[in-house]
This record gives structure tokens, C-alpha cells and sequence, in this order.
């Protein structure tokens, strides 16, 4: 019970943080047009200062970095997985509507960084926290992956972000290159220094709720609750997908709180980077902020379960 009150509280913190960008837009203080611009500063700055936040908090071992890599394969597959079986489900539609390659999109990414880290801080013990929130950048690296190629390809139907160019430089990418061998080589940074990083790092949260906001004040009540094929990717998303990733990490000899953790990260809602990415691709922006914002409205009732069903993952496991 004390899992499933921490979590949903976590969760309804979060969602605060969008009430100043819906009144910034509904003010008129910001216009709709500019909300793109917030988008590449959450993308191209705090998103790499988290990451190598991430992995300067935490201690480098060699037994934990093969940790790492097992962490990083298994939520590749899981993502790449699941966007593959919604691709060949939805592609007979891609050309009649620009919502189904944007909820093929949705199915798999997760915001794993954005919620998925501050989640698994409320929720996972102290002395493994550190550890938990480093997996979550590694499930972070493969959706970025995915994102800015195969992702971009469906979004805009070119074939040129399939390319080693676009897997390799990307913001993701920044981050792991330059926290990883910090890292690796248990490098600190001088307090100032690291301060700035780390103040820039903890701004994701609050900047991706507040864009959700601003996107929350342009869209109306009906088109984000009134559609049932927008529940349904949800569910796919936030029930469905982390339930497969029990299954998938089933009969693999992990230690417990990697299933856990991996567990959680696939049950964070839509990530709001599908909004992200139709901002940038200039496609389908409407549908993925419907997505985003009825995933997270919709998570302060399924993270709280899923994180209810992961307390019990050691027990499911011991029998």
C-alpha cells in the first residue's frame, strides 16, 4: 500500500508542473507556435545534462556495467518489439491518416526519463536508487535510438533517418558520450561545475510537464477524451507493454531490482519526446499531444497499479 500511495503522489506532483504552461498559453503570455522552441531546449539540453547526472551519481563497477548492457538490450527489444507488431498493425492506415504512424510511435516510448527517473527516486530503496535511476538511461539510449531513426522514419515516411548518422549524433548520444566515461573512470566534477549540470539535469521534469501544459491549452476537451483508439494506445502503452516486459525478463537470472526497475520504465506513460518529434518533423502534433496528455492524465491511476503489481515481482519470482 505505502508503494501504491508514494508513487500515485509522485505521479499528482508531476502533473502540478503543467498548470503554469497551460495558463502561460491560455493567457496569451506564450503563443502555440512557440511551444516547439521549448521542445529543443527539453531535448538538446536538459535531457543530456540528466543523463550524465545520472551516471555521476552513481559508482562504477565492472559487475554492474554488464548490468548496464543486459538493462540496455532488454528494453531495445521491448521497444523495438512492440513498435514493430503496432507498425504491422497500423501501416495499412498510414496512408488514410497521420495518427496511426504517430500512435505506432506511442505504443513503445515511454517517458522513462522525464517520469521514469524522479519515479523511480520516490519509490525505489536508497541504497539501489543511484543504480535503478542509471538503468533508466539506458532504457532512455535505446527509445532515443529508436527515436531518431527508425521513429522519424514512420513519422515522415523518409528514408534518410535510417542512417548510422542519425543513431550516433543525437541528444541522447551528448549525454552517454560525455557521462559515460566520467562514469567509467569515477571522475568528479568540481561542486560548481557540478552543480550547474545537475540544476540543468533536474529541469526535464517540471520543463516536459510544463510543455504538456501549453500543449494541454490548445487542444479541446473532446479531442483528447472523446476518441477510444486513443485509449486503446494507451492502454497498449501503459498496461499491456510493461506486462510483456515481465514476461520477456521472466526466465533471465537478473537481480530483482533490474526486473523492477525495467518494470516501472515500461509502465511510465506516452513519452512526451512523441510529441517531441512531431514538433520538430512538423507532422502529426495534434495527435501525438492527445496521445501524451491522456497518458499522463491516465497514469495517476495505472503507474500507482503497475507499481503496486512490481512490489509484488520479487514474490511472483521466489515461487
Amino acid at each position: 500500500m505505502q508503494v501504491l500511495i508514494t508513487s500515485a503522489i509522485a505521479v499528482a506532483t508531476m502533473l502540478a508542473y503543467a498548470v503554469p504552461g497551460f495558463l502561460t498559453v491560455k493567457c496569451k503570455l506564450i503563443r502555440a507556435e512557440s511551444i516547439s522552441a521549448f521542445s529543443v531546449v527539453l531535448m538538446y539540453i536538459c535531457q543530456p545534462m540528466l543523463t550524465i547526472t545520472s551516471f555521476l551519481n552513481a559508482t562504477f563497477s565492472l559487475d554492474f556495467f554488464w548490468k548496464m548492457i543486459v538493462a540496455f538490450v532488454l528494453a531495445g527489444v521491448l521497444q523495438l518489439g512492440v513498435i514493430l507488431i503496432a507498425y504491422f498493425c497500423l501501416k495499412k492506415q498510414y496512408d488514410k491518416d497521420i495518427k496511426y504512424r504517430i500512435a505506432t510511435i506511442a505504443t513503445a516510448f515511454g517517458n522513462c526519463g522525464f517520469m521514469g527517473v524522479p519515479l523511480l527516486q520516490a519509490i525505489m530503496p536508497e541504497a539501489i536508487r543511484n543504480n535503478a535511476v542509471v538503468l533508466s538511461v539506458m532504457f532512455l539510449l535505446g527509445l532515443n535510438l529508436i527515436g531518431w531513426t527508425f521513429a522519424s522514419y514512420l513519422i515522415t515516411g523518409d528514408k534518410k533517418y535510417i542512417s548510422v548518422k542519425k543513431a550516433v549524433i543525437n541528444p541522447a548520444m551528448l549525454g552517454l558520450v560525455i557521462g559515460l566515461p566520467l562514469f567509467i573512470c569515477g571522475v568528479k566534477l568540481p561542486a560548481e561545475v557540478f552543480n550547474c549540470v545537475e540544476l540543468l539535469g533536474k529541469m526535464t521534469t517540471p520543463l516536459c510537464m510544463i510543455i504538456l501544459g501549453m500543449r494541454l491549452a490548445t487542444i479541446t476537451f473532446k479531442e483528447m477524451f472523446g476518441s477510444p483508439f486513443q485509449y486503446f494506445i494507451v492502454a497498449v502503452k501503459q498496461i499491456i507493454m510493461p506486462m510483456l516486459g515481465l514476461v520477456l525478463i521472466w526466465f533471465i537470472p537478473i537481480d530483482f531490482y533490474i526486473r523492477q526497475s525495467l518494470f516501472i520504465l515500461a509502465a511510465t506513460p506516452v513519452a512526451s519526446i512523441t510529441l517531441n518529434f512531431a514538433e520538430m518533423l512538423g507532422k502529426g502534433q495534434k495527435t501525438a499531444a492527445n496521445l501524451v496528455l491522456l497518458g499522463t492524465l491516465l497514469s495517476i491511476l495505472t503507474l500507482p497499479l503497475m507499481a503496486l503489481i512490481m512490489n509484488y515481482v520479487p514474490d511472483i519470482y521466489a515461487h
